[in-house]
């Protein structure tokens, strides 16, 4: 009886303890949150996998690459961020109470299995090879087995100067360069990269650019505030391509416009600034052995841009005009002579010779504001005028040309017949006289209301014409077209931007 009393006062004694009160502390958390993003482009990244150590919760990455991982305990923590075809990335974090703890994990891309770019192989222009114009398009191959975004670093030097050009291109296997040097042998080579290893460099190939352009065309460009003369080509084939094998034949550090060739003497004569006067230069067709020409006597007349002058056909002397005169000066600046004053006093502005009779003048003459314009024939012979083409026809007249039998004559001028102070011209036309006929013609279906066509020249053959357009506000930029007659009067586009055009 004793025992089952002590074991009953025992198990009392146990329940006793077992029911007593057992205060336990709550456990303190906070908040962890953070975003994972690329470590080269900054992009967030989606479903990246986290994890922590100490371990607790495992979650991913949002749209957005965020990720929120609360209650978390309070704790100091390694933040694990896992995703594929990237290195594993870890930001430590300290855990405190109630409190957000932020985040950001960099992963980089994991670049173990990543095969460069293959070496690129050189296409065109061929290892050798010889007279290439002076625009060349680099083309090569390479591939990157992976789809990595590759670009490449096309280098360019040249063998005389040892100047080296570099042209960074992006994913395209070609690239234009234009604008070199004539007769020089370039070297070449491309670099790939995919920024994910070590670039890989092509082999160097050479090539060799044409010794003497065959550009048929000559141009003026306006560059930083000066003008620059060009020679071009437009291609083969039925549609010119634009800006075709351009040569740049006059610096920029000087004022140079209007080129004029001489076919028999294989010169170019033109305009430029020296000083505050407008003289007359020659050079050759590749733009060496410039010559001053006129020195006591420049050029002078309304507007400089509208003043011509013209070769005599043996290429031996130049006509000009200054004011009401028209001089004629050997190209090596001797024996000026003046040959022809206007009776009334008007300004000579533009002088053409036709090929088969050098004592025919063409002439068009105007007043100090360019206006009351008078387009006729003077024989330096009998001294008189033979035929008047233009005359008491209100508006601007610009530029004019004569054929070589000098029954044709060419010229401009603004049908809407507008005068005013800044002379502005709002609508010129090209048009045709025919003098046997004594009809005139309006030239060219192309052209568009609020357009200029002007600066007109006969094509060689006489079977077209070349000339520059442009809309008729200031700013606008012009080009240079061509026409030839019985092909439905269809422009051709070919240089851009350009003007004062000439084709001999």
């Amino acid at each position: 009886m004793k025992t089952i009393i002590k074991y009953f006062i025992a198990v009392l004694f146990l329940c006793a303890l077992g029911c007593s009160e057992d205060t336990l502390d709550p456990e303190i958390t906070g908040t962890i949150t953070g975003v994972v993003v690329d470590e080269e482009t900054d992009e967030p990244l989606a479903g990246v996998v986290i994890k922590t150590n100490p371990t607790t919760t495992t979650t991913m990455t949002a749209s957005n690459g965020t990720f929120t991982i609360s209650p978390i305990a309070v704790d100091d923590y390694s933040i694990q961020a896992e995703f594929d075809g990237y290195t594993t990335g870890f930001e430590p974090a300290s855990i405190t109470e109630n409190n957000i703890s932020e985040v950001i994990i960099e992963l980089s891309k994991n670049t173990e299995d990543n095969d460069p770019p293959t070496v690129p192989q050189l296409i065109f222009p061929e290892d050798g090879a010889e007279d290439l114009d002076l625009e060349v398009q680099f083309i090569w191959d390479a591939e990157d087995s992976d789809g990595d975004e590759i670009t490449y670093l096309l280098q360019l030097r040249n063998g005389l100067t040892q100047e080296i050009q570099d042209f960074e291109v992006v994913q395209d296997t070609f690239f234009t360069v234009s604008g070199l040097t004539l007769a020089t042998n370039y070297f070449w080579e491309v670099t790939a990269d995919d920024l994910e290893n070590d670039p890989v460099t092509s082999s160097i190939s050479e090539f060799t650019t044409l010794t003497q352009p065959d550009n048929p065309f000559f141009f003026t460009k306006l560059e930083d505030g000066n003008n620059i003369i060009y020679s071009g080509n437009q291609g083969s084939g039925a549609n010119p391509q634009l800006n075709q094998n351009i040569l740049q034949l006059t610096n920029a550090e000087n004022n140079s416009f209007k080129p004029r060739k001489n076919a028999t003497v294989n010169k170019i004569a033109y305009l430029r600034n020296v000083g505050g006067d407008t003289h007359i230069f020659t050079m050759n067709l590749d733009g060496t052995n410039k010559q001053q020409v006129t020195n006591a006597i420049p050029l002078g007349g309304f507007r400089v841009e509208e003043l011509g002058f013209t070769w005599a056909q043996d290429g031996g002397s130049i006509y000009y005009p200054y004011f009401d005169k028209l001089y004629r000066i050997n190209v090596d600046g001797s024996s000026r002579t003046l040959i022809y004053t206007t009776p009334d006093g008007s300004l000579i502005s533009e002088i053409e010779i036709p090929q088969f009779n050098q004592d025919l003048l063409l002439l068009k003459t105007n007043n100090f504001q360019g206006y009351n314009v008078r387009i006729y024939t003077y024989n330096t012979i009998t001294n008189a005028e033979e035929n008047i083409i233009l005359e008491n026809v209100p508006g601007a007249a610009l530029s004019i040309d004569i054929s070589a039998d000098g029954n044709r004559i060419l010229y401009s001028r603004d049908i809407d017949e507008a005068e005013n102070t800044n002379y502005r011209i709002f609508n010129a036309r090209l048009f045709e006289h025919d003098i046997a006929l004594e009809t005139t013609i309006q030239i060219g279906n192309d052209v568009v209301a609020g357009q200029n066509d002007y600066q007109c020249r006969y094509s060689p053959s006489e079977g077209g014409v070349i000339f520059t357009r442009q809309e008729n506000f200031p700013s606008a930029v012009p080009s240079v077209y061509t026409l030839q007659f019985g092909q439905d009067d269809n422009d051709k586009q070919i240089f851009e931007p350009g003007f004062l055009p000439d084709w001999e």
